[in-house]
């Protein structure tokens, strides 16, 4: 349902029914190119031929989950998917030309920078012990 009232919600409708578009047609293009008939890749999901169907043409209405195994079934990644939705909930426009675009580099930098963050929360001193964040125990 789309608020008649616009605004952020209405942009993300629009945008998640951009992504499931995108989405179908790089599962219809994936799929093909390996020669995969919509019977086997509908099998290996566990969904219907008919909502593949629906999913490769970018039906607004299929599930996002779909999408995403359809994604994984093929040996895609799921960036298109998921970068744009994290756009969504923060309330933020996401650049519509990262869609035209092989996304891989946008995802490594963002697994990157996360792995990064980790690593530095692991990596900070605890503020209470001498040995750092092995120092989790008290004195007896």
């Amino acid at each position: 349902m789309i608020s008649s009232q616009g605004g952020a919600f209405e942009e993300g409708a629009s945008i998640l029914a951009e992504v499931k578009s995108i989405s179908g047609r790089r599962i219809e293009e994936r799929r093909r190119r390996h020669r995969i008939t919509q019977q086997q890749l509908a099998a290996d999901v566990g969904i219907g031929v008919r909502w593949l169907r629906e999913i490769e043409a970018g039906n607004p209405k299929s599930r996002f989950d779909d999408h995403v195994a359809c994604t994984h079934a093929l040996g895609l990644s799921a960036a298109h998917l998921l970068i744009p939705m994290l756009f969504l909930e923060h309330h933020m426009h996401f650049p519509r030309h990262f869609f035209l675009d092989d996304m891989y580099e946008l995802e490594a930098r963002c697994i990157e920078f996360i792995s990064g963050l980790s690593l530095r929360t692991f990596l900070r001193p605890t503020g209470g012990g001498q040995n750092g964040p092995a120092d989790s125990g008290s004195a007896a």
